[in-house]
């Protein structure tokens, strides 16, 4: 069937695949001459570029090979001391092979340790060859742990620190912006979507709107201003109990962490304003506790959520982003309490949206969108 390519997606930019995977998101990286394809989870919510690496001294099991980076005639270690390798902050020098060691952590208590390394990469293009990013910094990955499922082969940092893939792109692709639309949860992984990097991929068009992204302390992550959210036609505002002024930057977008994470005591009115909502009974299932269920009627009976960013920028969250199937037709809210004063807008809640990151404009766009089209 042929499917027309909407307006906002440029006829001549980079693009790579990106398949739903457990509540995640794999994007399909080619590294290396020959290029060798990568499944690496994407995630706005970190910076560094890692693969599992050959020899792998202590590694997770995935089903694919792994990389070789003797096998690629354009693998390169990073130099120590370099400007390269103080792209991160948690890298050490090795004699006497002089190579840049670096150990990289997530909030999940996942690791990666190996060494720091410039490869080329290759992207698909919308019209023409494929084209070539070459001296990209990455982690090549000898000792990963943490939990990742036999689909994912390393993680790709698309963050704002100078590592990302994001800054390194620059103005390789002409500009330091990028897009990305995920498929719903459960979707099969037979259907898949497109990440665009650089010119061509910025969001614009009938349904779009814009928040601007708030420089905060911490370089990685791309913080917005969160007003409040609406369930049904019940504006919350997101502060503290309701009052007080809204702090700046209060949210950032992680497309790493499947559920939205609000504060506990947001999390609270939030919750029972759906369940005065739902004209339902709860599923009290033990092994989903404390999570608010019900059966699948919730995708019909509950409520629309919308969530209020800064600059009027409404983004509204259908039935089947706000309750995920978490048992056969038992469907849960995708929104979890954290006893931390901010909060992150998780990937269900992204699903079926077309987003682009802007850097060099500093914006955030969001356009309604049925990402198993593109």
């Amino acid at each position: 069937m042929y499917v027309p390519i909407p307006p906002s997606f440029h006829l001549d930019m980079a693009q790579s695949e990106i398949l739903p995977d457990n509540g995640e998101y794999v994007l399909k990286v080619s590294i290396g001459t020959p290029p060798f394809d990568v499944y690496a989870i994407a995630d706005t919510g970190s910076d560094l570029f890692w693969a599992q690496c050959l020899p792998c001294d202590q590694c997770y099991p995935q089903k694919k090979p792994k990389y070789n980076p003797q096998s690629s005639s354009t693998y390169r270690d990073v130099a120590c001391p370099s400007q390269q390798c103080h792209l991160l902050d948690t890298t050490s020098c090795a004699p006497p092979s002089n190579t840049c060691n670096y150990t990289y952590g997530y909030a999940s208590t996942s690791l990666t340790k190996g060494v720091l390394a410039t490869e080329t990469l290759t992207f698909a293009s919308t019209v023409g060859p494929p084209v070539k990013l070459p001296n990209v910094v990455f982690g090549c990955g000898h000792n990963n742990t943490g939990v990742f499922n036999d689909n994912e082969m390393g993680i790709v940092g698309l963050g704002k620190g100078p590592v990302s893939l994001i800054s390194q792109i620059g103005t390789s692709f002409g500009g330091r912006r990028f897009s990305q639309c995920l498929v719903p949860f459960h979707t099969p992984p037979t259907v898949t979507s497109k990440m665009s990097f650089g010119s061509g991929s910025e969001v614009s068009g009938s349904g779009t709107v814009t928040t601007s992204l708030v420089a905060l302390q911490d370089p990685t992550y791309y913080f917005v201003t969160l007003d409040g959210i609406t369930v049904g036609s019940t504006y919350l505002p997101f502060n503290s109990s309701g009052a007080g002024a809204i702090t700046k930057g209060n949210m950032f977008l992680d497309s790493g962490t499947p559920p939205t994470i609000v504060p506990r005591d947001f999390y609270n009115r939030l919750e029972a304003e759906v369940k005065r909502v739902v004209k339902l009974p709860p599923i009290d299932d033990p092994q989903l506790r404390p999570q608010l269920c019900y059966g699948s009627d919730v995708l019909a009976k509950g409520p629309v959520l919308t969530a209020h960013f800064d600059g009027k920028a409404d983004v509204e969250l259908k039935q089947t982003s706000t309750f995920i199937e978490a048992k056969d037709g038992i469907f849960c809210f995708a929104m979890t309490p954290t006893d931390s004063p901010g909060g992150i807008f998780g990937n269900f809640a992204q699903t079926d949206y077309l987003i682009g990151f802007d850097l060099d404009r500093n914006t955030v766009s969001f356009k309604p969108t049925d990402c198993t089209k593109l």
